[in-house]
């Protein structure tokens, strides 16, 4: 292994485990509310996207406004994503709420491929499909058998796949930018920032908590600029040394830290069923990282338009 090659692993493991921390760093400023914390992390986030990338963005200007609605339907769905994604959690549990929204992104991104670009899904991602459903199906029994109200954790699961839908869709956006001769830097700043002035509406309305103590405001900072901003600089700094199918199984270790951190510090305990469900769930990732990739790999495209630094290749493809 050169040295260059563990420059990638290590920048690429260190971002999943920033990533995975965020659900359980939420539950440290429980007055804010998950509309807040997700508004922030990704509203302030976002707006730091487009920032470091103002150049590019001017240069790329009149191709975006060609592209107008792309930027847009990319920009809602940043700004669904962390509401989605942190609601998921505060209802189902952190544990459920990450690994669900986190299995669902690459299954959502399958279909848009066979729906909107009419690739052929292979045989990984139909299996990779059947243990996520299943898993969910466990997880949701296995919390209304512990106790806690069915109907909330059922919730919980449907926003994270609303989390996941709207992931893949900004990834697909993205794509569809960069594919378009966009460069990568002025495609992630004008969806991503777009996004994040989209979520300063709801920052005004629901951000109030997030100053109201020193606690809250420090949650509020770290999502914004560790897993949000230096993640993704990070990410990128990874893909630049690594392969992205290495990437995305090294990836792995997010739900895997966000279920640990679930259990040892925010308390939360699971039966059997749960472990089992969550087994299926991480095995539904795992099957969608090693799955072959087909033209325009669903699970290497969400990879790789998360990144600010590496470029757009034709292996991809």
């Amino acid at each position: 292994m050169t040295r260059e090659h563990r420059v990638g692993v290590a920048a690429v493991a260190t971002t999943g485990v920033l990533w995975g921390t965020t659900g359980t760093a939420a539950t440290f400023a429980p007055e804010a509310g998950p509309l807040a914390i997700g508004s922030a992390a990704l509203g302030i986030g976002g707006i730091l996207q487009a920032l470091i990338a103002l150049r590019p963005l001017r240069a790329a200007l009149p191709a975006l406004r060609e592209r107008l609605g792309l930027v847009v339907l990319g920009a809602v769905s940043v700004a669904i994503y962390p509401l989605a994604f942190y609601a998921s959690m505060h209802l189902a549990g952190v544990a459920i709420g990450s690994v669900v929204s986190l299995a669902s992104a690459p299954l959502a991104s399958g279909v848009i491929d066979r729906v909107v670009d009419r690739s052929r899904l292979g045989r990984g991602w139909a299996v990779a499909a059947a243990l996520g459903i299943a898993g969910g199906v466990l997880l949701c029994a296995e919390k209304a058998s512990g106790g806690d109200p069915a109907a909330s954790t059922l919730l919980g699961i449907v926003l994270g796949l609303c989390a996941g839908v709207s992931y893949a869709t900004y990834s697909w956006v993205v794509q569809r930018l960069i594919g378009g001769g966009i460069s990568r830097a002025a495609a992630m700043g004008a969806v991503f920032g777009a996004g994040g002035v989209l979520l300063l509406p709801v920052l005004a309305v629901t951000g109030a908590p997030l100053v109201a103590s020193g606690t809250a405001f420090a949650v509020a900072a770290y999502m914004a600029l560790v897993p949000m901003f230096l993640g993704y600089v990070l990410f990128g700094i990874g893909l630049a040394r690594i392969p992205a199918r290495s990437a995305t199984t090294i990836t792995l270790i997010e739900p895997a830290v966000a279920a640990v951190l679930a259990v040892l510090i925010v308390g939360e305990r699971f039966g059997v069923g749960g472990w089992i469900g969550l087994g299926l769930v991480a095995a539904a990732l795992v099957v969608v990282a090693l799955a072959p990739a087909g033209h325009g790999s669903s699970n290497e495209r969400i990879l790789l338009t998360q990144t600010e630094g590496e470029r757009w290749t034709a292996s991809t493809r």
